[in-house]
């Protein structure tokens, strides 16, 4: 199975950048890993948040094989704790799926359509943090679930 995180705009904290790389890296050691950015929407100060999420879902929707698994993280998902979250990894790589899709939206959140189409909202929190750091929270949750399932030290239960 194949894991990919998508996300909408650059990460431009450098810091937060090294971070990121350093997961990917790690999490690639267990399963195949992609990260791919969708750029930002160009002009947007003409669009409404509506004509905004639409935008950004036929982009995000672009980047879909058929067969994928989407999982949205949205502030209304649901709420795992990292053993509930590797044991719900666990359960997709089971049932047999090529490539699990993890999408971080933008600011306004997702179209009708990309809700339509996916599988499940998980939330990280009932905080809110920057799209950029939710990217190394996912990340960083993904290796973790892996070390978990795996019986690693990593996670001290």
């Amino acid at each position: 199975m194949t894991i990919k995180l998508l996300a909408i705009g650059k990460t431009d904290n450098t810091n937060l950048q090294s971070l990121i790389e350093d997961y990917q890296k790690r999490l690639g050691h267990y399963v195949k890993f992609e990260f791919e950015i969708i750029p930002d929407l160009k002009k947007v100060k003409h669009l409404s948040e509506a004509q905004q999420k639409q935008k950004e879902g036929e982009l995000i929707l672009s980047k879909l094989n058929p067969t994928d698994v989407l999982l949205l993280l949205d502030e209304n998902g649901k709420q795992l704790d990292s053993v509930g979250f590797s044991s719900y990894l666990q359960k997709h790589m089971n049932s047999g799926i090529k490539r699990l899709v993890f999408v971080i939206g933008g600011p306004y959140g997702f179209s009708q359509d990309v809700y339509q189409k996916a599988l499940g909202k998980l939330s990280l929190s009932k905080m809110t943090f920057s799209h950029q750091m939710v990217r190394l929270f996912v990340i960083e949750q993904l290796y973790r679930a892996f070390t978990i399932l795996k019986n690693e030290p990593y996670h001290h239960r």
